[in-house]
Parts: structure tokens; C-alpha cells; sequence
């Protein structure tokens, strides 16, 4: 009988099924599957898509640990606070949680290698595809925002065997030197990064289109005008609340964790800083310049967020800037480069070589050339040299 329900009624009834076990010193590892893909239409609205009993199979392993974070009071809380600082341009105090749970191990290079497949693979909505990367442990996931015309927010929802875990990887930045090419959402996924990671709507210079009309002449923005441009709906941040929303009510007894490349991973990182969820991001653009202009309340600890990069990506080192770099050349305006949380940073510049090159920023060169190798990486705060300051001109 069970059988003949719902898909999405025996996905909900089964979390409900669950219970956790004792809460032991060294979780055990987690085995994933595929089960979800997910996507956006008319906009905002978040649409599902089961994976095919006959496609499952496929595992993923992930090892674990207990994580220490941080959660509002409540989610009234959360918005009446950002509310309160767009206001009045101060963000009131509240009572955070602090919370344990099981959390992705990421001082493991096979973590890193296992969720950065799970990454890759967000950018293809066909499990046979070429490019696909088989995970050991994950069984199967549920693809999000792959209809053939939709243009937005992308990606998978891997869920353990025991629907304890939940892991949502988002989609980066679609374009000829990424995994999967160009497609349907290159336009917005530029629109977002040149949103959410330049100074100013993405003025680089008097002959770029702006992507808002924020700029107020000389070196000044209208921060209000920014502002307000960030949080429209049909951008991103808020279609991705709307997505955790509907997962964590899909599977309201399981620990969510999120994971992203390049803008996915910096929209993993806001997200998880909105709702205190461990997020595994990779070659990202420094998004803690967005969440001030969103007004995201500071937790004490921003430390369940882990960011992975290397020296030789310009785009997490926030050196790809100037109207002759190469991310100018194609259009993006990457000026930020601070982080929320911790960060694992490879240096392949002294270590290995290896120039500074935008071209080494994709997903599949990360899995191929950086974490398929066991070497030594140097973990610390968040942005390059352990601190860092966004370059940002003058706000009104």
C-alpha cells in the first residue's frame, strides 16, 4: 500500500519515519543518493523532479563529524531582523541557538573529492551524461530546475539511505570554460554574479551596461538602490530560501548540508549562513560583501561554512578585476573577495607552479588536478591571507 502513494507523500511520510540514534563522539560516514532534481518556474516557484526508479543505484560516501552552529530563534525573527537593517542601517541583537550536528568532515580530502563530484554533477540534469560523476556511498538524487526552457536556479537533492542527511548542490555559472557549457541560464547566472560580486551594478568602466541603475556618478553607488536590486525575486538568494524552505519540509527530520562551485557555492554559503546548515563551497567569489547589502544577521560563528579554493584561480583570490582581466573581458565584474566562515586553500602558485589562470577554475579541473591528488592545503579564517578587505567605492 505504502507503494502505490505519492512520490512526494512517501518522501515526507518516510522523514517523518525517522529517528535519530545515539548521538556518538565520531559520527559514522553517510551514504548518499541521488533522488531529486530541482528547478525554478514562472520565475520563483520551485519545481521537482523524482529520479527514476530505474536509474538509482548509484551510492556516495561521506564522512562526518559533529559541527557546531548557530540558528535564529526563528525564522520571524531572522526577517524582522534584516528588516530592522535596512531600516535603521543597524541589526538588532537576538538569542542565537547553538546547535550540534553531523557535519561533512572536511578536514578529509575524500569529503572534499565526494561533494565536489556531487558539485560537478549539479551542472548536468542527465545522470548518463558524459560527464557524470559516478559517488560512492550517495545512491540516488532528485534533479531541480532542469525543464528544457527553464533558466534559473539549478541543481540536485541527494539524500541518504536513511533520509537522516539531505545535501542540495547548486549550480554554478554556465559558460564555455565551466562543466556543462553554456545553456538556458548563462544570461541570469551572469546577471547575479554581476549583482552580487561587483562594486556597483557591474560599472567596470562608461562602456559596460550596468546591471542596475544603482551608479550616482563619480566613484559613489546608491546603496538602497543595490539593495533593493539583491533581493527581487527573480534573482537567486531568495529563490534559494524558498528551495532549503521546501526540502526541510520534504525531510523535516534530517540535517540539511549544502554545496556549490563558483556562484553556486557562494549562493551555498548565504544560504547557509541564513538557516546555520553546514555548506562545502568551491572556487567561489567572495559573497560576504552580498550578505551586508542582504542584511544577513552575523552569527557568532560563521565557521560551518568551509570554502575551497587555490592561489591559482583569480576568481576566490578576487585578483580577476580590471577592464583588461579576463572575467572583464567576458563580461563579469568578480570585485569582491572576503568570505564568510573557514577556508581550505591549496597554494598550487608556490607549491606547484602553477600560473594564475582563470581557466583553472572549473569544476572538472578541481576534481582532476586538485583533490584527485593528496597534498597538503593550508586551512584558516575566510578570504586570502587569512583576512581580507572588499576594495568597494564610495556607497550614498
Amino acid at each position: 500500500m505504502f507503494a502505490t502513494l505519492p512520490t512526494a507523500l512517501r518522501l515526507v511520510l518516510a522523514a517523518f519515519l525517522w529517528t535519530k540514534g545515539p548521538n556518538d563522539a565520531t559520527p559514522a560516514p553517510i551514504r548518499f543518493q541521488l533522488r531529486h532534481e530541482h528547478a525554478v518556474a514562472n520565475g520563483s516557484r520551485s519545481v521537482f523532479s523524482d529520479v527514476p526508479p530505474s536509474l538509482l543505484g548509484e551510492y556516495y560516501e561521506i564522512s562526518t563529524k559533529n559541527i557546531e552552529t548557530h540558528r535564529p530563534p526563528s525564522a520571524e525573527a531572522f526577517a524582522d531582523a534584516r528588516l530592522f537593517s535596512m531600516r535603521h542601517a543597524q541589526t538588532p541583537t537576538f538569542a542565537w541557538n547553538t546547535v550540534q550536528v553531523v557535519g561533512p568532515d572536511v578536514t578529509k580530502r575524500e569529503t572534499l573529492l565526494q561533494l565536489a563530484k556531487m558539485t560537478s554533477n549539479s551542472y548536468y540534469g542527465d545522470r548518463g551524461h558524459k560527464s557524470w560523476y559516478p559517488l560512492d556511498g550517495w545512491n540516488a538524487s532528485t534533479p531541480f530546475g532542469w525543464e528544457p526552457d527553464a533558466d534559473g536556479f539549478r541543481g540536485h537533492v541527494f539524500v541518504s539511505d536513511d533520509n537522516s542527511t539531505v545535501v542540495i548542490s547548486v549550480k554554478g555559472t554556465s559558460g564555455p570554460w565551466i562543466a556543462g557549457g553554456e545553456g538556458p541560464t548563462k544570461a541570469k547566472d551572469k546577471l547575479n554574479d554581476n549583482l552580487l560580486f561587483s562594486c556597483c551594478c557591474a560599472r567596470v568602466g562608461p562602456t559596460w551596461s550596468t546591471v542596475c541603475n544603482c551608479y550616482a556618478g563619480g566613484d559613489k553607488c546608491d546603496q538602497n538602490c543595490v539593495e533593493q536590486a539583491l533581493i527581487d525575486d527573480s534573482l537567486f538568494y531568495p529563490v534559494g530560501t524558498n528551495l532549503y524552505n521546501d526540502v526541510a519540509y520534504m525531510y523535516p527530520k534530517a540535517n540539511i548540508w549544502l554545496t556549490g562551485h563558483s556562484l553556486g557555492g557562494s549562493l551555498a554559503a548565504l544560504l547557509g549562513a541564513t538557516f546555520g546548515v553546514p555548506v562545502v563551497a568551491f572556487e567561489t567569489p567572495g559573497e560576504k560583501m552580498a550578505a551586508t547589502r542582504l542584511h544577513l544577521p552575523s552569527p557568532p560563528s560563521t565557521h560551518h561554512i568551509t570554502h575551497v579554493y587555490h592561489t591559482g584561480d583569480p576568481i576566490p583570490m578576487g585578483t580577476c578585476t580590471g577592464v583588461t582581466s579576463s572575467c572583464a573581458i567576458a563580461g563579469f565584474a568578480l570585485e569582491s573577495k572576503c568570505h564568510l566562515g573557514q577556508r581550505i586553500l591549496y597554494d598550487t602558485v608556490t607549491k606547484r607552479g602553477w600560473s594564475v589562470d582563470a581557466r583553472q577554475h572549473g569544476i572538472q579541473f578541481i576534481l582532476d588536478k586538485l583533490l584527485n591528488e593528496d597534498w597538503d592545503a593550508e586551512a584558516g579564517g575566510g578570504g586570502p591571507g587569512g583576512g581580507c578587505a572588499d576594495g568597494l567605492r564610495g556607497l550614498l
